[in-house]
């Protein structure tokens, strides 16, 4: 009974921060991250990291999710993956396709690798992670990181980080 009352369903997401930074610029730079506010209600995410070195053959994902307990400490996953292996089989990871289907569909890296051109994230509403994580795997309250430490032959070249509130 106590576990049904902390993983409730919470009723609303809302972007509270989205940063992206490149450890390697001569690898990849992103042109822009930005959170945006259309109105009260409505906010998206976009980015797009331009690649410099390219094709790209070998890319490693370290993924984590955190929530704020003074400060942000570990919360349920941290999960390193080989994207290039993943794409090729999505279904043999069931919690790398579970965050991976936030982007699938407003994204350009929905293919296998090699990836030979820019990458793309295009309006990653709140509303569409609201679907996910208060209905299909419900979270309890609170504020929560997701990062992602994208490497490209064993070298880490960008962190993203995007902070949400659950309430």
């Amino acid at each position: 009974m106590y576990i049904c009352t902390i993983f409730k369903g919470t009723g609303k997401v809302e972007f509270t921060n989205f940063k992206c930074t490149s450890l390697d610029k001569e690898f990849s730079e992103f042109e822009y991250c930005v959170l945006k506010a259309v109105n009260r209600t409505f906010k998206y995410v976009s980015t797009k990291i331009l690649l410099f070195k390219v094709p790209v053959t070998k890319v490693k994902v370290n993924f984590g999710l955190y929530k704020r307990m003074n400060g942000y400490r570990p919360f349920l996953y941290n999960l390193s993956i080989d994207a290039c292996k993943f794409l090729r089989n999505r279904k043999s990871d069931p919690v790398t396709s579970y965050f991976y289907d936030f982007i699938r569909e407003i994204s350009n890296m929905n293919h296998t690798c090699p990836y030979d051109h820019d990458l793309i994230v295009d309006k990653l509403t709140a509303e569409t992670i609201n679907q996910r994580v208060t209905k299909l795997l419900a979270f309890p309250e609170g504020d929560y990181m997701f990062e992602m430490h994208w490497s490209a032959y064993d070298k880490v070249r960008a962190v993203v980080k995007l902070y949400v509130s659950l309430s």
